[in-house]
């Protein structure tokens, strides 16, 4: 499902309807974010939050021609974009395009060693003009994606568009049914939380205020980080986090060590692999805004090694999303209220 920041609201739905299998409640706020609760009125209270939405386009403007420029939400490659096929969710349904720039043939010597910006591209959806691209439904500011569905890769990896994050927003509802199959001794209210804006959440997006709603005591943020497995990564500066060598835990910055200590020792006591990623700033996750919510909420950071982030074609492991989701309903089991997230 297509779920660009700021249009969320399809992905969302089908996160809402799993969820509603299991939750004990289901509910959607005006910030777009989507929160799946367990035990309500348990102690303390969990947040577990993946976000939903992912990068795209916003169409900008509309020539005579019926050509669409366009205009990239969150963190683009743009050479990324060249070539692709496009989906843009206007108000007559989905529209199919593809992106435009000048054949090679065409360019100067000089041109052909340039990086494409995204200003320099435009999406063609086979309008004759300005009159049938509207008729079409397409409008400025309409959101898009590019057209790529998930594939298998061997027997244990897939490759997708949009696993920044939606893969997180998989995880933490899955560590909720974990613990609804099994509720026994269970003490902890949990939400759920697909939340919307992060990839342009320079004010903390739908992470802040959902935060702010549910007010948590904890909380697990669950996004991806860099595999460090394929050609040309500096593990030097990014750590050494394989596809299948399980979660990657975070430590500084918005991780609370407690959080981070419960996280490591209960992967130690359940044989699940793991490996540690240094922040010595911000998290680059919903954690930066989660962590200062309020009076403060103890927050860790659990993240999925991704190679190719921000492409069409991401690739995580099935093992590791399993194990990240593992992890946490067992940190979650470990928690009652008398648990203390504060240093004395």
């Amino acid at each position: 499902a297509p779920g660009p920041s700021g249009f969320e609201i399809e992905a969302a739905r089908v996160w809402r309807t799993e969820a509603e299998t299991f939750a004990h409640r289901v509910d959607v706020d005006v910030s777009g974010n989507s929160l799946a609760i367990l035990n309500p009125g348990g102690s303390p209270r969990v947040m577990l939050a993946g976000h939903v939405d992912e990068i795209g386009v916003i169409v900008t403007y509309i020539d005579d021609e019926g050509y669409l420029y366009i205009d990239g939400i969150g963190g683009w490659d743009s050479q990324v974009l060249v070539g692709q096929r496009i989906r843009i969710l206007g108000r007559l349904g989905q529209v199919v395009g593809v992106i435009g720039k000048q054949p090679i043939h065409l360019m100067k010597q000089d041109e052909r060693e340039k990086v494409s910006k995204i200003s320099d591209l435009w999406i063609d959806i086979g309008a004759a003009d300005r009159d049938q691209a509207l008729e079409m439904g397409v409008r400025v500011g309409d959101g898009g994606v590019i057209d790529a569905k998930m594939v298998h890769l061997g027997d244990k990896l897939i490759a997708s568009r949009a696993i920044d994050n939606r893969i997180g927003a998989y995880i933490v509802l899955e560590a909720v049914r974990l613990l609804a199959e099994n509720p026994d001794g269970l003490a902890a209210e949990v939400a759920a939380v697909a939340t919307t804006q992060e990839e342009i959440a320079y004010q903390g997006g739908g992470a802040r205020t959902s935060a702010y709603y549910f007010d948590p005591q904890v909380a697990i943020v669950v996004d991806v980080t860099f595999a460090t497995d394929s050609p040309q990564v500096e593990k030097r500066k990014t750590g050494d986090h394989k596809l299948g060598s399980g979660p990657v835990l975070t430590r500084g910055s918005a991780a609370h060590p407690l959080v981070f200590d419960r996280l490591a020792e209960g992967a130690d006591a359940a044989g699940i692999r793991y490996t540690i990623q240094a922040a010595p700033r911000g998290t680059s996750t919903d954690a930066d805004a989660i962590h200062l919510s309020r009076n403060g909420v103890a927050t860790g950071v659990v993240s999925v090694p991704n190679r190719y982030m921000h492409s069409p074609s991401e690739v995580v492991s099935l093992e590791d999303l399993d194990s990240c989701a593992r992890l946490i309903a067992q940190f979650i089991r470990g928690l009652g209220p008398e648990t203390d997230f504060i240093h004395r």
